[in-house]
């Protein structure tokens, strides 16, 4: 049999083009499979779709920030332990390390080989987790709203800038009238006075001294020296808003703040880190921390550092408090 040479160029191309198929097909295979996988990450059986939290924890689970158990369950009213939060953070932030554990490279109640050893000591080194004394981290002691607050603003290194404000009952000039010149009332009596009485007896007295002017020419009184308003009405007294009565002005029980916490939820308002729910209005800042509410934190964090888009869900955005009316 003879082989003609010419159809084995075509040949070759067929083959090729089928190996691209093949390839291609794979490719877009394994895509929708890791896609389908990461959706099966992000979305958990008993986080329903109409649960406060559900668009933050979805939103941190598509970037494997947080995860589910075993089970494939989240648990998003589980109280979380110190040693989750440190797990969470350390997952969640990429910082530089500030210090060193006190005693050793591990505290006496993190046993070595312990899954939460290397999170704690992240957490504690780059300054978001504190010790206690001994020596001791305490991991499986819950966290609080405000002790997750805390942590999330040191280990930011985010403060409370104090705003200025006018104290109460100084009074406030419109720059309309600012600009106008007003004499005040005493003065205006005084220069009235003046006129009818300077002018005759004190030309009468100085007559032998001066030179003798006509009635047209001579000098008329001086008018009334204006006086800006703002020197006229009390000025305007400014002070520093101190974080508790800014945070009076954001939530009902902020009388029940940690004094000791007050100024890093003052920082974490600003910063709008703060998600409550059911009333934004009311912080909880004593209440345990459950997985839901540390996810909704940590996601506004991580907004606060441009380091993902903040969300657009309305049912979840309403929850994170917005500055009081004036």
């Amino acid at each position: 049999m003879i082989c003609n040479r010419w159809h084995l160029p075509l040949v070759k191309g067929s083959f090729l083009a089928l190996l691209v198929s093949v390839s291609g097909a794979g490719f877009m295979l394994n895509s929708q499979q890791a896609a389908a996988q990461q959706q099966a990450k992000s979305t958990f059986p008993d986080v329903p779709q109409n649960y406060w939290a559900r668009p933050f924890i979805k939103s941190l689970a598509e970037k494997n920030i947080v995860t589910g158990y075993p089970n494939g369950m989240f648990k998003p009213k589980q109280n979380v332990d110190r040693d989750e939060f440190a797990a969470m953070i350390r997952q969640a932030f990429d910082k530089a390390k500030i210090r060193n554990i006190p005693t050793g490279s591990s505290f006496k109640d993190v046993p070595q080989g312990n899954w939460a050893a290397p999170p704690i000591e992240e957490a504690y080194e780059t300054g978001f987790m504190k010790e206690f004394p001994g020596n001791e981290f305490r991991p499986k002691q819950p966290m609080t709203k405000a002790q997750a607050l805390v942590a999330l603003m040191k280990g930011l290194d985010l403060n409370y800038d104090r705003p200025v404000a006018a104290s109460q009952g100084a009074a406030r000039v419109p720059a309309s009238q600012a600009a106008a010149p007003v004499v005040p009332a005493n003065q205006r009596r005084k220069t009235t006075r003046n006129r009818l009485v300077f002018p005759l007896a004190a030309t009468v007295l100085m007559q032998p001294l001066l030179p003798v002017i006509p009635t047209k020419q001579q000098p008329q009184p001086k008018p009334a020296k204006t006086v800006p308003a703002t020197t006229t009405k009390s000025p305007v007294v400014t002070s520093k808003v101190s974080a508790l009565k800014f945070l009076k002005s954001y939530y009902k029980d902020a009388d029940r703040i940690p004094k000791d916490s007050v100024d890093a939820v003052a920082a974490a308002t600003q910063a709008k880190i703060v998600v409550n729910y059911p009333d934004p209005r009311v912080l909880n800042p004593n209440e345990l921390l459950s997985r839901g509410s540390a996810t909704a934190l940590i996601h506004q964090a991580l907004v606060n550092q441009k380091q993902i888009e903040p969300l657009s869900d309305k049912n979840a955005v309403k929850y994170i408090p917005k500055s009081p009316s004036p």
